[in-house]
């Protein structure tokens, strides 16, 4: 008996100094771990973004914005009349909940539910609904885009968590999200809140401040879509430039889409095509042989070549004008770019020779990406090196645009390197006003960079560029028709495209714009894609109000025609002093409302298309007068 009472004690004491050991490494020995361990069970943390940087234009306008919204749930358990009468409350404070509909939703239901998700609410609501027993709210940050398809493919848009997919949103991603703060909730053992309720965060991550000026891009969308719709195109692409600080203005294509519903719009409206699609450019890229010809001191303005009277054979091959009655025989250089003369700019290239020419191509970056702020941004394509043997049916193509493929934004930075005097400037979608007009970025010497502009006047006062003449300002430009690469091979359609910019302004900005394939009312650069350089050139320079410096030309020019003689003098620095009537002779409506209203004049008008007539004299005193202006409108014609 008693050893079996002894043996009963000792296991006893056995078990109690297991049990005790074992409760001392629990609550001494590795207490730490397991309070650790059981906090995981029910407090889990999370990475909180703060709300995202918004995106803006150069003046501070909203592009980009994040708005609250908010998801409501509820827990079910014990469905009673207080429940219910929970419900009817959250009806009449959110009045798209529906009483009706939230009882259907927690019918089935004994855990979390949601009761409406993505919803507005205001302080007043949000107050009442903290108030009620068994709902909750959870706060999200939700992308708007207020403009809606204003500058799309610039800005671009972001996924259902908020990274950035395209555009500036997915270029700057890391810098509009920011860094993450860690925030912790309960949660019971199935990972469902007890209690669950959160706050719209105060964090913001950082702004970005765009190059692109809102309305100078409203502008340039509007004219670029009245193109392409007007010639029934496949598309269209434009951009404007500040040709000292690389600063993009505006840029587009079109069609475009809506970033607030990207889902629904195919994936080549989302694109940026004048960055990321290379084109052949045609007869603008003839400005840039003839720029390498004069660089090079391989000619001069004025040197003649004999141009074979239109057609010129190149190994087994003929080149041609583009228009056949075209027989020139000799001409100048200047005359060359005038005229848009293909045997002329052979001649040219292969006075130059192939390696000089690439030369010229490589110092302007060509079959280089710009480096610009979109991603899938194109090199464009420049097959032969410097150092290869070019057949000359190959070089003729190059010199005139054709087996070399650029894009928009490669032509806009090199015609910039005309506009501002010889420099490369790189090409910047934010807010840089600094000036890249330094040694280093040199290209052209400053006597070859003018020249060509003074060709370039020459074009549109004399050659292939009428459409683009401005009244008072002296407009450089050049036109371009190419032939259009059929995605099944070879050529079908074309691409018309005009480049250029005024000369005579304190700000030098260049403008390239292009309607891919259109198929009615014309398809040569200077009737389809010049209106375009037209109206946004005009929009800008009365944007800016630059009416201190005007054109030394002559207006009458035999490419454009307009039913009117001028006698008065136009555009003397009198005539648009404060205090004076100005000429509005040549503007169109959109310019001729600028104006007026830059002057405080009260204006009427009738008829369409440009002023001819204008009821008080260009320079008369105005000065304290209150009286009306009345402008008559009447269409131009152009010559081809």
């Amino acid at each position: 008996m008693k050893n079996r009472i002894f043996f009963s004690f000792m296991v006893f004491c056995f078990l109690f100094a297991v049990v005790g050991s074992k409760a001392f490494y629990i609550q001494v020995v590795n207490k730490a771990k397991l309070i650790a361990y059981a906090k995981s069970q029910f407090i889990r943390e999370v990475k909180e973004y703060p709300n995202r940087g918004n995106i803006l234009d150069r003046n501070g306008n909203p592009l980009a914005i994040n708005v609250h919204v908010y998801n409501l749930f509820t827990i079910p358990k014990n469905k009673n009349a207080e429940f219910y009468e929970q419900l009817k409350q959250l009806s009449k404070i959110v009045p798209e909940l529906p009483y009706q509909k939230l009882r259907s939703l927690v019918q089935n239901r004994s855990r979390y539910t949601w009761l409406g998700r993505k919803i507005s609410l205001n302080e007043d609501q949000l107050k009442k609904i903290k108030k009620l027993e068994g709902i909750f709210t959870e706060a999200h940050s939700e992308r708007v885009y207020p403009n809606r398809e204003l500058m799309a493919q610039v800005i671009g848009y972001v996924g259902v968590d908020n990274t950035g997919l395209a555009g500036i949103e997915n270029s700057m991603n890391a810098e509009l999200k920011g860094k993450p703060q860690v925030v912790k909730y309960i949660r019971d053992a199935k990972g469902r809140p007890i209690k669950y309720e959160t706050k719209a965060s105060d964090l913001v991550a950082t702004d970005i401040n765009l190059s692109i000026d809102k309305d100078i891009q409203g502008a340039l969308e509007s004219y670029l879509k009245e193109a392409v719709e007007l010639h029934k195109a496949y598309r269209g692409g434009a951009g404007v430039m500040d040709a000292e600080t690389g600063e993009i203005l505006a840029i587009a294509n079109y069609p475009t889409f809506d970033p607030n519903k990207a889902a629904t719009f195919p994936q080549e409206h989302r694109k940026l095509a004048f960055v990321t699609d290379p084109f052949e450019p045609g007869s603008i890229f003839k400005t840039i042989t003839i720029a390498s010809v004069l660089e090079n001191k391989v000619a001069q303005p004025e040197t003649k070549f004999f141009c074979e009277y239109g057609k010129m054979r190149v190994q087994n091959h003929w080149i041609s004008e583009a228009e056949t009655h075209e027989k020139f025989e000799w001409l100048t250089v200047s005359d060359i770019l005038k005229f848009s003369s293909n045997v002329g700019t052979t001649k040219l290239a292969f006075a130059l020779k192939y390696p000089k020419l690439r030369g010229t191509l490589d110092n302007l970056h060509f079959a280089q990406k710009t480096g610009i702020e979109i991603k899938g941004e194109s090199k464009g394509i420049l097959s032969y090196k410097a150092a290869d043997k070019v057949r000359p049916l190959t070089l003729s193509n190059i010199s005139f645009g054709q087996g070399v493929a650029t894009t928009g934004i490669q032509m806009l930075r090199a015609y910039a390197a005309i506009a501002n005097g010889g420099y490369l400037v790189k090409p910047t979608l934010l807010k840089n006003e600094e000036s890249q007009l330094k040694p280093e970025n040199r290209v052209f010497s400053e006597t070859t960079a003018n020249e060509v502009a003074k060709m370039l006047v020459g074009v549109v006062n004399e050659g292939t560029g009428g459409a683009a003449k401005i009244p008072h300002y002296e407009i450089a430009g050049k036109t371009g028709t190419a032939q259009r690469v059929s995605p099944t091979g070879g050529y079908s359609g074309y691409i018309a495209s005009f480049a250029g910019f005024p000369v005579n302004v304190n700000k030098k900005f260049v403008v390239l714009a292009y309607v891919d394939h259109p198929t009615e009312n014309g398809y040569y650069g200077g009737k389809v894609a010049g209106p375009i350089f037209k109206k946004i050139t005009q929009y800008i320079l009365y944007k800016k109000k630059d009416f201190a410096q005007f054109a030394k030309y002559d207006e009458k020019s035999n490419k454009v025609n307009l039913d009117v003689v001028h006698n008065q003098q136009a555009a003397t620095t009198k005539s648009f002093a404060p205090g004076y009537m100005p000429s509005f002779i040549g503007l169109d409506k959109a310019s001729a409302i600028s104006l007026a209203e830059e002057r405080k004049i009260p204006v009427s008008m009738n008829g369409f298309g440009v002023v001819t007539k204008q009821s008080i004299a260009p320079g008369t005193v105005i000065a304290g007068s209150e009286a009306s202006l009345r402008l008559q409108f009447e269409a131009p014609t152009y010559a081809e």
